[in-house]
């Protein structure tokens, strides 16, 4: 440990931000520049811990018997919100969160893309369950979020995890995988089952509509499903129903949302995808901020890469995967829908550009393990195969669960999107590890390099944004969209989540080649008080809590 940053005790009076007098401080951060996360520029200053909370702050905090970390020379901010993660499950499997508490990430925000922690019939909850038993040694007890958040509150892991309500698992539930619309008894019964997330502490509503069986949810669905919201002020964040040919009518169907519903829209992972589309990206701005004049609350996220990430079988169209799995592989031995779905999914990589656009990051079946970290065009000439046909073997043999990357955007574009001031920046990952069970396959380096990217190459290096206000986008923009209370600033009274770090040498290596990698710069992290990553390594600590909303706690 670096004598700097955990200097021995000195004897000297805290002088605390209270009338009365305080606690002795815990921990003191010293000497750094405070980003408080509302955008402000920063002050030189000492930050104050006792218990879970930010005690003090201010530029001669004494010492008493607190742990003091030397933070001169670098920057103190609130610690990450990730406003789109999908870290739920895997802290089961490693408790840790290594690849994101490392990027200072302190709260996960999961339950995307329509898909969340419940709640499950005995189908989903079997298979889940059983999977993890034994892929993982682990035990599944829970089928909802109410569930999945007592287990949370039992066996805490390093980060906070706040969530959303999945609308198309919530359409699973109660419909299955059937391409209809609800019935009124069922669109009820629907409607329920979010504001029962609600009021276990679900912080909004997502939606997947690119993905079975939310693709098959019409406009009224879900305004439906939405209403529930607006009485809380909690967002309606949507993976829209198309992020390239059709990018304009999918926004304007979440913006319709918002505005049926009157609850605050956020677009999910803001993009125009294949080179075909790049030119759509700044009218795609225009009517987002056209929106926002008009009244509608609206935002979006994005992360900070020119690759997105999803599952294999996106490249197919929403029709052929009607009914789930044993249809969809059905109908790619059908000769005239697999006709018609080969002409789609070429299309689809016309989009992109070519068949290596498409990597792919990981397979269900240990026999397919070969491909993982291989781009399909070249794959396909190194195994002296049609690219086409090398899709079908991947997607058939695995029973359509491999994931791939896909390079979809332009550079200027991500920089447009990135620095908007409706923007706020996410991971769109799950926690990793170079180690155990969390190291397999080749994921997307966002889950490793998301926020030490954000910082080092676009904010120090390419200048698209100052450094507060991509803290901001980060930390306090998320904080009060989700109303997660005392979260998301350096202010005396809020949750003790801090990050210090080093703007002159924050960086991501994480890498599409070399996915696994921690990033530099990020020296320390606490989460509620507790360090959790203390001169670059992690102490074990696992202080994390469940992050609901502030309307859900009244």
């Amino acid at each position: 440990m670096h004598r700097r940053n955990f200097l021995a005790h000195t004897s000297t009076v805290l002088v605390g931000a209270f009338a009365t007098r305080p606690r002795p401080a815990e921990y003191i951060i010293r000497g750094g520049l405070v980003y408080d996360g509302t955008g402000a520029a920063p002050i030189l200053s000492d930050v104050a811990i006792v218990g879970d909370r930010i005690s003090a702050i201010g530029t001669r905090v004494d010492t008493g018997s607190a742990t003091v970390v030397d933070a001169r020379g670098l920057a103190i901010a609130p610690g990450f919100i990730d406003i789109h993660s999908h870290t739920d499950l895997v802290l089961f499997v490693n408790n840790r969160a290594e690849s994101k508490i490392r990027q200072g990430v302190t709260t996960e925000v999961v339950g995307q893309d329509g898909s969340s922690i419940g709640p499950w019939t005995d189908a989903r909850l079997n298979t889940t369950r059983d999977s993890y038993a034994e892929r993982y040694g682990v035990e599944i007890d829970f089928r909802d979020l109410a569930g999945f958040f007592a287990r949370l509150a039992r066996e805490p892991a390093s980060v906070n995890v706040a969530s959303m309500v999945g609308a198309g698992t919530v359409r699973e539930y109660v419909i299955g995988n059937d391409d209809r619309p609800a019935t009124a008894t069922e669109l009820s019964r629907m409607v329920r089952l979010v504001r029962d997330a609600l009021a276990a502490g679900a912080c909004g509503l997502s939606s997947g509509l690119e993905y079975v069986p939310g693709a098959f949810a019409d406009l009224r669905e879900l305004v439906e499903l939405a209403r529930p919201l607006a009485a809380l002020g909690l967002p309606y964040a949507s993976h829209m129903r198309n992020e390239d040919d059709q990018l304009f009518a999918a926004i304007e169907e979440a913006l319709n949302v918002g505005r049926l519903a009157n609850v605050p829209v956020q677009i999910s992972h803001l993009k125009a995808q294949g080179q075909r589309n790049w030119w759509k990206a700044q009218p795609a701005l225009d009517m987002l901020e056209r929106a926002g004049a008009s009244g509608i609350d609206v935002t979006f996220d994005r992360y900070p890469y020119i690759a997105y990430s999803t599952g294999l079988a996106s490249l197919f169209p929403v029709w052929s995967r009607d009914g789930g799995t044993d249809a969809f592989l059905a109908r790619l031995e059908t000769p005239e829908m697999a006709r018609r779905i080969e002409r789609d999914v070429r299309d689809k990589i016309a989009k992109l550009g070519s068949w290596d656009a498409v990597q792919i990051t990981s397979t269900g079946s240990d026999t397919l393990r070969w491909a993982a970290g291989e781009k399909l065009g070249a794959l396909a000439s190194e195994r002296g195969m049609e690219p086409y046909a090398l899709l079908l073997q991947l997607t058939i043999g695995d029973r359509n669960n491999a994931g791939m990357v896909g390079f979809g955007m332009s550079e200027d574009n991500t920089e447009r999107i990135l620095a908007h001031p409706l923007a706020m920046v996410c991971s769109d990952a799950g926690a990793r590890a170079p180690y155990g069970p969390l190291g397999e396959g080749s994921p997307h380096p966002r889950a490793y390099g998301s926020f030490p990217r954000l910082l080092g190459h676009y904010t120090r290096d390419r200048g698209i944004l100052t450094l507060e206000q991509a803290i901001h986008k980060i930390t306090d923009a998320p904080a009060r969209r989700l109303q997660l209370a005392a979260r998301g600033r350096i202010e005396p009274g809020f949750f003790a989540d801090i990050v210090v770090f080093d703007p002159a040498t924050v960086r991501d290596n994480a890498t599409f080649t070399n996915p696994h990698a921690y990033p530099d710069g990020i020296s320390h992290v606490f989460v509620n008080g507790v360090p959790v990553i203390a001169d670059e390594e992690h102490t074990g600590a696992t202080p994390g809590k469940v992050a609901r909303p502030t309307i859900s706690q009244r």
